[in-house]
């Protein structure tokens, strides 16, 4: 393991994710899946964000779509909190929900729309 990116993911994961719920996935990482929590903080966190070419804003609204393509709705919720983290408005959720209904599908945004209203709200943004 690179201790360095290692370190610098570690930077990014919590100010995107919150320290909270990151130290709590780290907390929990057993021997089965702490490999995995490891490489994942390096990998893509230490590498993929730690990558200055992107900003964070930016880097979320693309992962917002990427996910929504898989249909990894737990995951896209997450990346959500981590977007509005991130300086990510609420006009530019819609219309990164707008393209997302346009090449993953109506039914694809419909889902999004619905997580973004029920975060929205909870966070006191709609």
């Amino acid at each position: 393991m690179d201790k360095a990116l290692f370190e610098l993911g570690l930077e990014r994961r919590k100010a995107t994710l919150g320290d909270a719920y990151v130290e709590n996935n780290l907390a929990k990482a057993d021997d089965f899946n702490r490999p995995f929590q490891e490489a994942m903080t390096e990998w893509c966190w230490g590498f993929g964000w730690g990558d200055d070419t992107l900003d964070a804003k930016t880097r979320s609204l693309m992962n917002l779509t990427m996910i929504a393509a898989l249909g990894k709705m737990h995951e896209w919720e997450l990346h959500l909190r981590g977007a509005i983290n991130n300086g990510v408005s609420v006009a530019e959720i819609r219309a990164s929900i707008h393209a997302i209904s346009i090449y993953c599908g109506v039914p694809q945004g419909v889902e999004c729309f619905r997580i973004a209203r029920q975060v929205l709200e909870e966070q006191e943004l709609l």
